[in-house]
């Protein structure tokens, strides 16, 4: 009875905690040694009974155990039998964009109108979202804000997921510009059928068009008025900043290849679904593919019916830079599983790892900070106790974001154990 009261007080105690996410963790204050561990280091290399040191948020060394490395003055995490991985990386992710899909008022990803290169989704960013929590819980601690919902619709920025605000959450500012390439055809709901777009030609001259004026306006050292839309161009212009262009047809890839050419931009194509087609085209022009999710259907009916799964495996040998996401916010959880899919149909299991951790960071322009276990590099990475790609044995028992231990209490583990609690008494 005792026990019950207790037990019920608790569970009481931690649901009302939860009307807050759990507080940033603070600054790292002593140097910590994970001993033990099987380390994925994210850079295609494996290390067995490493030493991962680390002081100041900053990794310090990464070793084996048998160098015996001096660790007086160290925290020892024992982490023998066990896994550690780079913190993995979210990109095209509406995360802390966006709270309930079905409440409008909770999204917050997209603006008034088609060309919006000057919105920022940084400043948009919710680091008290309650979804933020489940995700850290796969090893996802870092994550790409990603504008929608028009043409031209704005910068990204990566963020870190253990932060009071925007401003401390950011890692890179503005690190793109997204571009949603227009749909040669239209759904239509009330006939089940696809449609053409008849101003699909008009759609990409209106594009072609403002690049041109922007090219025109950024080439100018003192423009008599300053536009604020031009200004935003001004950046990926000069290839001081990504253009991703989200596209799936071959052939809109292709003209986004050639667009990208055209105005001398640095391109990385976003969805990608055909583009294992093209695959020497990207490579010859140095094109990177963010690739959508994984877990879905072919296009096509004449296409293989897992071609989703090896697209990767596909790009991998072929040369193609690339990494792996996931639609949505919520969804970045299952981040860590579309790769481990790809590695199920041919990518190989260390190239699954950098396809969402150091591939990715190197897409995004962050891979001097982070995306691998490399002395001089953040300190943010994760302990499993089994292999994160597999939903199987993946459970993360500990993470730091910059050297900082992050609390992983997330609202859907409270929900599991108030519920196993239910049914424990029932069984009493």
């Amino acid at each position: 009875m005792i026990r019950s009261i207790i037990t019920s007080l608790l569970m009481g105690c931690t649901l009302l905690a939860w009307s807050q996410n759990p507080t940033p963790a603070p600054p790292q204050t002593q140097a910590v040694a994970i001993v033990g561990a099987t380390a994925h280091l994210g850079n295609g290399q494996v290390v067995e009974n490493a030493v991962i040191t680390f002081a100041n948020g900053k990794i310090t060394s990464v070793g084996n155990r048998q160098s015996n490395p001096n660790l007086a003055g160290h925290q020892l995490i024992e982490a023998t039998g066990k896994h550690v991985y780079p913190g993995f990386i979210a990109a095209n992710s509406q995360l802390g964009l966006v709270e309930i899909e079905a409440v409008k008022a909770t999204r917050d990803f997209s603006e008034t109108g088609d060309l919006n290169p000057n919105v920022r989704s940084l400043i948009a960013y919710n680091t008290d979202s309650r979804v933020i929590p489940t995700i850290r819980s796969r090893g996802v601690l870092l994550t790409q804000t990603t504008p929608d919902g028009s043409v031209v619709a704005g910068y990204s920025s990566v963020v870190q997921l253990d932060a009071w605000n925007w401003q401390d959450a950011a890692v890179r500012a503005d690190d793109g510009l997204h571009l949603y390439w227009p749909n040669r055809f239209n759904f239509n709901w009330f006939t089940q059928s696809l449609n053409k777009n008849e101003g699909y030609d008009r759609q990409v001259g209106i594009i072609r068009e403002f690049f041109t004026e922007a090219a025109a306006y950024c080439k100018q050292a003192d423009p008599m008025v300053n536009n604020l839309k031009m200004e935003a161009m001004c950046p990926v212009l000069k290839a001081e900043r990504n253009l991703y262009i989200h596209a799936d047809l071959a052939r809109d890839i292709e003209q986004a290849v050639l667009l990208a050419k055209e105005f001398g931009v640095k391109l990385v194509i976003v969805g990608g679904r055909d583009s294992y087609q093209l695959s020497s085209l990207l490579r010859d022009n140095q094109v990177a593919v963010i690739l959508g999710r994984p877990h879905s259907l072919p296009a096509l009916s004449d296409s293989d019916v897992d071609q989703p799964y090896k697209t990767a495996a596909q790009l991998y040998q072929a040369g193609v830079q690339f990494g792996i996401s996931t639609d949505g916010f919520w969804q970045q959880r299952n981040l860590p599983f579309q790769a481990g899919t790809a590695v199920a149909y041919g990518l190989p299991y260390e190239e699954g790892v950098k396809a969402i951790s150091s591939s990715i960071a190197r897409i995004l322009g962050i891979d001097q900070r982070v995306g691998s276990l490399e002395a001089g590099k953040d300190a943010t990475l994760f302990i499993s106790t089994g292999d994160a790609l597999d939903m199987r044995s993946s459970v993360v028992e500990k993470a730091f974001i910059e050297g900082r231990d992050i609390d992983l209490s997330n609202m859907q583990e409270v929900l599991y154990e108030r519920f196993q609690e239910k049914y424990r008494r029932q069984k009493r």
